[in-house]
């Protein structure tokens, strides 16, 4: 599966959300319940969500060119951030909403069939997470990721207002909606902070995670063992691409010719190791008195990833 062909999958999110947003109006105006209100709202969100993930997956996909000589691949950070964004402006508009009703609490009507049609949109919900966490991770796709756990954050949130409304039928203590509404808020706020964190780290390079640095250092410790060394390893990700650049050093006797088919042997099974890597190396000679000093090996300060 191309990149192009996550565009797809976004879709799917946007048509989700606008089913979504129907049947928990519906539920909401049914019940009268702020429970359900700030459920719909969130939903309002995912749409908005479903738009810019399709268009920031459609950009991410263009190739490199004179402009942009990396690819386009971060424009996948600039739609979480603004998923992120969105989140934090739907649970301030919950916040709200439920403070008003705190204040002067409301009786629930037809709350059988509200909760009903709320589980239906939840299911939803729930199907289309699931299929954006898979394909997301299969492709490294942060928009994918990030609106899979919107949508897992909504089902969450449903299935909380949901016991809420049937507690408030149940026990008729109006309050309790609100009170509901208020943490579902809180819960989002979480959600929210989290994206938009994970936006920031990818546009600010921040290097690959520890487990995929050690299959980096993998590939070195082996050339290593022959005599070639390494130094000014650095890696940093964008959207689903990973970028390894380090100066290889290999003995001053060598051609050229040999250590470039080294340089480019290392370049070729990091890549094979890595997916979706670019690497880049520069050909040094070995000095001993030199590269032994503190720093210039792999455990200093030069080396830091």
């Amino acid at each position: 599966m191309n990149r192009p062909s996550l565009v797809r999958f976004a879709l799917l999110s946007l048509i989700a959300a606008v089913l979504t947003i129907g049947l928990k109006t519906v539920a909401y105006l049914l019940t009268g319940s702020v429970g359900l209100l700030s459920d719909a709202l969130e939903s309002l969100v995912n749409l908005v969500g479903a738009v810019m993930a399709m268009s920031m997956l459609t950009i991410a996909a263009r190739p490199p060119d004179d402009d942009h000589n990396y690819g386009h691949d971060k424009a996948e950070y600039f739609s979480s951030g603004v998923e992120g964004s969105l989140i934090l402006l739907a649970a301030v508009s919950i916040g709200v909403t439920a403070y008003e009703r705190l204040l002067a609490p409301k009786p629930l009507e037809q709350v059988g069939l509200g909760l009903g049609i709320s589980v239906g949109a939840s299911l939803i919900n729930f199907g289309v997470a699931r299929i954006l966490f898979r394909v997301g991770r299969q492709h490294d796709s942060i928009t994918l990721e990030a609106n899979a756990r919107h949508l897992m954050t909504d089902v969450w949130t449903s299935a909380g207002v949901l016991a809420a409304v049937g507690a408030v039928s149940l026990t008729g203590w109006n309050r309790l909606d609100p009170i509901i509404a208020l943490i579902v808020a809180a819960n989002i706020i979480w959600t929210g902070v989290r994206l938009m964190r994970q936006s920031i780290a990818g546009l600010m390079d921040v290097a690959l995670p520890a487990q995929e640095r050690d299959v980096v250092l993998g590939v070195l410790e082996k050339y290593r063992q022959e005599g070639i060394s390494y130094h000014q390893l650095r890696t940093r990700q964008a959207g689903a691409r990973r970028f390894v650049s380090l100066h290889v050093l290999v003995p001053r006797d060598w051609t050229v010719r040999s250590g470039h088919e080294v340089a480019e042997r290392i370049e070729k099974e990091i890549s094979q190791s890595l997916p979706n890597a670019t690497v880049l190396t520069h050909l040094e000679p070995l000095v001993p008195e030199v590269h032994d000093m503190p720093g210039s090996l792999p455990g200093g300060p030069s080396a830091k990833l």
